[in-house]
């Protein structure tokens, strides 16, 4: 089963870290579809968000997704660094079909997506929840990168 992706109507609906970064996002969008990386400057954003945000690279060969750069709590949960490698070999998420599902539905649509989809950690100790895909686009059409941000909690098992 996939995830239950939908675009964000209302930011409301999210954790106020990803409603933080989704109104950064669309404040660097200036009437367009979406901004470029270009326009995101990471000492504008809440340090508290930071560590939640990973950037994700859409590429044109067999790997699809991979990740350029993931935040030191991204990194914590994981119980790695998945910088370099691809969605499909470092997915975090119910099944790689899954997470790859996902960022395809955010180049398609060209729009912001979420998915409030919970799931555990490998070890138990965080559960992720209300991860958010933010599109961007250094030509103003194509979907080049996918800013990420998730949230998470530890469980009482941590």
């Amino acid at each position: 089963m996939l995830a239950d992706t939908s675009p964000i109507q209302s930011p409301e609906d999210c954790r106020l870290a990803s409603r933080q970064l989704y109104e950064y996002w669309q404040s660097k969008r200036r009437g367009r579809v979406m901004p470029r990386r270009a326009d995101i400057d990471p000492t504008e954003i809440d340090p508290q968000v930071l560590p939640n945000i990973s950037l994700v690279e859409v590429v044109t060969d067999q790997r699809r997704y991979v990740y350029r750069l993931a935040g030191t709590n991204d990194v914590q949960v994981r119980g790695y660094d998945p910088t370099g490698r691809s969605v499909s070999e470092c997915f975090f998420g119910p099944s790689a079909a899954d997470s790859i599902a996902c960022y395809d539905r955010v180049v398609e649509l060209k729009t912001p997506m979420r998915d409030p989809t919970s799931l555990q950690n490998a070890d138990g100790r965080y559960i992720a929840e209300d991860t958010i895909f933010l599109p961007l686009s250094d030509d103003g059409i194509n979907v080049n990168k996918i800013l990420v941000h998730f949230s998470s909690r530890p469980t009482t098992r941590g």
